[in-house]
């Protein structure tokens, strides 16, 4: 049963369940990339239910911008790359796909590694997102990310995932 319909998300009760679905699209990609010369790609942006700046691997949701013509998840995954962070990926590799937060939300994520990765312009997001690029070189990361904390940034943990895939997962997430 439908509690809520909101204009993204559905508050829905079954079983006794109470969790949240989305309405606006049929999946949700999460990129993880490393520059050839050896920086991961991090997007910083404001989030609104935590009220804080968050850093995060570029990410998106399938399917939200075109309806009526369905995306593939790497169809998504490179349109989502690009748009935040400005590269191209040559090649995604399908790392693993699982539940967000399986006891609140229907969602589903899939994680990529982007592949040969070509810088075609600045990123940023799209019109209605504000989003920074962070360059950090891969060796650096643990060391940038606890730092960012310091500073009152909030670190998504799906950036510890994408962490342990590349540093235990061979160059095309086998």
């Amino acid at each position: 049963m439908i509690l809520h319909k909101g204009k993204y998300l559905d508050l829905i009760s079954e079983d006794g369940w109470e969790f949240v679905k989305r309405t606006n699209c049929s999946g949700i990609v999460v990129i993880v990339t490393v520059t050839k010369d050896g920086k991961a790609l991090f997007v910083e942006q404001f989030r609104r239910p935590v009220r804080a700046q968050v850093i995060e691997w570029p990410a998106g949701l399938v399917n939200d911008k075109t309806p009526h013509d369905p995306e593939s998840m790497e169809t998504a995954a490179r349109r989502e790359l690009l748009e935040e962070t400005g590269y191209e990926a040559g090649e995604l590799a399908l790392l693993a796909e699982g539940p967000v937060s399986s006891g609140l939300s229907a969602e589903i994520i899939t994680f990529y590694q982007a592949l040969d990765v070509t810088q075609k312009g600045p990123g940023g997001g799209d019109d209605t997102e504000s989003i920074v690029v962070h360059e950090v070189p891969l060796r650096e990361a643990d060391l940038w990310l606890y730092e960012m904390g310091k500073k009152g940034y909030l670190v998504d943990p799906k950036v510890y995932v994408g962490l342990y895939f590349l540093k235990n997962t061979n160059q095309r997430g086998e």
